[in-house]
């Protein structure tokens, strides 16, 4: 991890540290992020609802929309150093924000750069993520093109380590240049540092000391088509076979409509995607645990019933979120009141339209209550959740 100025410009790179050593320091003026900030937006007693994808959650005392690398570093430092709560806000797909709201100062990180040199990509934080997979489909590169639809922001991508379809950002990220809150300076955390787990990170890990500006990725040139398609529903969806290459727009056109099967591609007209993706994170559990899962699943559903299983490193067997929820009672569109499961996917809880925070907790809670009472599991919920919890 070596540090760097807050423009972060990929034209213009640091030296790499020398490794013995301690990281080199940068040599922007702590001043020049802690300027005014008169060039950014800034309301009080702000809607935060209309910023997440579940248009729940009450206001901010203060909103501040950011949109360079310097006046994000400029709005942590002053809250920062007044000791004012401090929110994130990228594309808001997946934050679970209370009905009172956030007591303290809301950033939308709105940064944008779309930098690419050869099959070298930098994104600033703000780009809207779905908007930046088409553009590099368009300029015949892959590696990322699986990843079509996810609502959000490029800055969360890392966090998360989002995936989907066979493919996680992991696998294509170089470095991740953020401000570190701690030492007070924009550092550069190469992949190696950044702690890639399933659905984790080390900036999820630690998430009160990492601002995430910018993202490098290195995707690869193979004739205008895809990466080995990994995924058994993409390959027969695509009508190949896993491993198999196809173009690049078909891979793209192809997760795109399987998303929006699901309801996961953003619709402002359809309830079914007023929600943050998958709720639940698949669990990864240990053979002993994975042993006495399975003998609540015969038990439950009968001698001849198979769970889901899947390799999750050594000792580690991931199962299906979707089907434990699904086995345990809660099916599509379950649910009577404002907040329901979604007719069109198990792991995504929905807003229908009138449902509070605490509407949509309380499915939440039922679902975690339910699955864990069947089998023994108990699920982990992927959005984040802010002055709230299940």
């Amino acid at each position: 991890m070596r540090h760097r100025p807050p423009t972060a410009s990929s034209a213009q790179r640091e030296p790499p540290p020398d490794r013995n050593g301690p990281p080199q320091a940068s040599t922007h003026s702590p001043s020049e992020a802690s300027r005014t900030l008169e060039p950014v937006q800034e309301r009080h007693h702000a809607p935060l609802a209309p910023l997440t994808t579940f248009r729940l959650g009450g206001p901010a005392a203060r909103l501040i929309t950011a949109t360079t690398d310097a006046d994000v570093i400029a709005a942590v430092r002053e809250a920062d150093d007044s000791g004012t709560p401090l929110l994130l806000i990228g594309g808001g797909s997946n934050l679970v924000i209370g009905d009172q709201g956030f007591d303290g100062t809301a950033l939308v990180i709105a940064t944008k750069g779309f930098e690419l040199t050869g099959t070298h990509l930098e994104l600033a934080a703000g780009e809207v993520w779905t908007d930046a997979v088409a553009r590099t489909v368009e300029a015949g590169l892959a590696g990322i093109e699986c990843l079509a639809g996810i609502p959000g922001s490029a800055g969360a991508t890392p966090i998360q380590n989002v995936g989907a379809y066979g493919q996680e950002v992991s696998a294509t990220i170089t470095e991740v240049i953020a401000y570190d809150r701690r030492t007070r300076e924009a550092v550069t955390v190469s992949n190696a540092d950044c702690g890639f787990t399933y659905r984790h990170s080390r900036f999820k890990a630690d998430p009160e000391r990492y601002v995430v500006l910018r993202v490098a990725f290195e995707l690869e040139d193979a004739d205008g088509l895809s990466a080995p398609i990994k995924y058994a529903e993409t390959a027969r969806a695509l009508g190949v076979e896993p491993g198999d290459r196809v173009p690049l727009a078909a891979a793209r056109e192809t997760v795109l409509k399987l998303r929006a099967g699901k309801g996961m591609v953003l619709d402002p007209e359809d309830h079914d995607t007023w929600s943050a993706g998958s709720f639940f994170t698949n669990p990864i559990l240990t053979e002993e645990q994975f042993t006495a899962f399975h003998a609540r699943v015969k038990a439950h559903l009968g001698d001849t019933a198979e769970p889901p299983a899947y390799p999750a490193g050594e000792g580690h067997t991931k199962t299906s979120a979707a089907w434990l929820i699904d086995r345990a009672g809660f099916t599509k569109g379950y649910g009577t009141g404002p907040a329901r499961i979604s007719t069109k996917h198990t792991l995504a809880l929905t807003n229908r339209g009138e449902a509070t925070t605490e509407d949509l907790l309380t499915l939440a809670r039922e679902v975690v209550a339910g699955v864990h009472e069947t089998f023994g599991i108990t699920l982990v919920n992927e959005p984040v959740t802010v002055g709230v919890s299940l």
